[in-house]
């Protein structure tokens, strides 16, 4: 008789932002991924870039609480020509990272094309071909207001796509600041 794979975990999907943040939350059961929730975080009301950092850490530490992930999967800040961007995306990021960090959740990061590509087959993918593609793979119908939550889901269905099972590590995975510091030591100044 064939044994078959019932490890079943919760995924995570954050995708950073310094207006909004979106955010996807999937089961994994074997090879079958269940939608459990998607949304957005609106930060750009928010007066300051340290109030908008704090909801961040808020929101994603109330997610974590909420549905106690066993990894979470987050998007790399992509390559651009300012600077600025880049610093507040990665900050954002970061602090994300920090939220699922101090909870002891495992995390995991993907560039923006691997994440098209492992959604849809298309590095070059549009947000609403991710989007349409998801819908497919999950079964929902509704539309996100945002296209930003269909991304925080996409990273999530990215990292289950890499065949990476519950308690399998990435090489960039990480389940406390004692171990990210010591994988990036170069990154300490």
């Amino acid at each position: 008789m064939l044994q078959q794979d019932l490890s079943e975990r919760i995924i995570l999907g954050i995708d950073p932002g310094t207006k909004v943040m979106g955010y996807g939350l999937i089961k994994e059961k074997g090879k079958k991924l269940t939608l459990i929730s998607l949304g957005i975080v609106k930060l750009g009301h928010l007066d300051n870039q340290a109030l908008k950092l704090a909801r961040i850490f808020e929101k994603t530490t109330a997610l974590i609480e909420q549905y106690a992930p066993d990894c979470m999967a987050l998007e790399d800040p992509f390559y651009g020509k300012n600077i600025q961007v880049i610093l507040k995306l990665g900050r954002a990021q970061g602090v994300a990272m920090a939220a699922a960090l101090s909870k002891k959740i495992e995390i995991a990061e993907y560039a923006p094309r691997k994440i098209k590509q492992s959604v849809t087959g298309n590095g070059n993918a549009s947000k609403e071909q991710v989007a349409a593609m998801l819908k497919t793979l999950l079964a929902f119908k509704e539309n996100p207001q945002f296209l930003d939550a269909t991304d925080g889901l996409a990273v999530a269905v990215c990292h289950a796509f890499q065949g990476i099972t519950a308690g399998s590590k990435t090489n960039k995975s990480y389940t406390g600041w004692d171990a990210f510091v010591k994988d990036n030591v170069h990154r300490l100044k």
